[in-house]
């Protein structure tokens, strides 16, 4: 099933894409046992958004070996986690605004997984029974000014860094996806999620001995090899196996 989050007339509301062309509407939200309207309409009528907005994003770093030596630092024992705020968060076409205060932002192609159900302590045997579904993600980061702060709460929290999309997908398995970043249609990134360090369930486990999450809140689970530049009126996409793409264009904030 591919949730979706879109907007129509000015109304917002969550759906449910069939046929890779039309949107059945949801009547509330995705959490639980999903009830539609009856509606449905074409695809192409209505403007997808973020498929979830969050309450909040935390992101792994440094969770593929080659993406960790690229950027030259030794792949890390236990997963090194941080935090995105949720208004970093946009969806599938919206832009991301380069900010004024950065001379170099890199795309960072991941794949992101969807909580479905107020969790803590969730053992990793068990952190399927707390996943809605997984979508594409880009984790922008200011790349000046990480290694500036030298932590990253700036330069990964910008408005527009986080973008999401297009859709939820719930049956899946996410253990050996290809995910590949373009940027104006040239490959930039190529991987598989089977190269990921710390595995999905691993990271669930890890995660909710920290904190509470949250229906809706996403994991970001690390980015592959490839990282790189985006300037302004680039067109950058992350793609990712059995889900689908994310495109997003870069605009300047002047």
């Amino acid at each position: 099933m591919r949730i979706a989050r879109f907007t129509k007339d000015g109304d917002l509301s969550f759906g449910v894409v069939e046929d890779d062309d039309t949107i059945a509407t949801v009547a509330a939200h995705p959490f639980g046992e999903i009830q539609f309207t009856g509606e449905r309409q074409p695809l192409a009528d209505v403007r997808l958004t973020a498929p979830i907005l969050p309450n909040k994003v935390i992101a792994v770093g440094r969770n593929y070996a080659e993406h960790a030596k690229e950027m030259g630092n030794e792949a890390p024992a236990e997963p090194l986690i941080f935090m995105k705020p949720s208004t970093s968060v946009i969806g599938q076409r919206e832009a991301i605004v380069y900010p004024s205060l950065s001379e170099r932002v890199d795309y960072e192609g991941e794949l992101a997984v969807v909580i479905g159900r107020l969790c803590r302590d969730v053992p990793a045997e068990r952190a399927a029974e707390v996943i809605l579904g997984y979508t594409c993600a880009n984790d922008v980061t200011a790349r000046d000014l990480q290694k500036k702060d030298g932590q990253w709460t700036r330069a990964k929290g910008f408005d527009t860094f986080c973008p999401l999309g297009p859709w939820i997908e719930t049956e899946l398995d996410p253990s050996d996806l290809a995910i590949t970043t373009t940027v104006n249609g040239e490959t930039r990134q190529d991987s598989r999620t089977d190269k990921l360090l710390h595995r999905i369930p691993e990271l669930i486990e890890y995660i909710t001995r920290v904190m509470t999450l949250l229906p809706g809140d996403v994991i970001l689970t690390g980015t592959p090899e490839g990282v790189g530049p985006l300037e302004v009126d680039d067109e950058v996409s992350v793609t990712i196996e059995n889900i689908g793409t994310l495109t997003n264009r870069v605009i300047s904030r002047d």
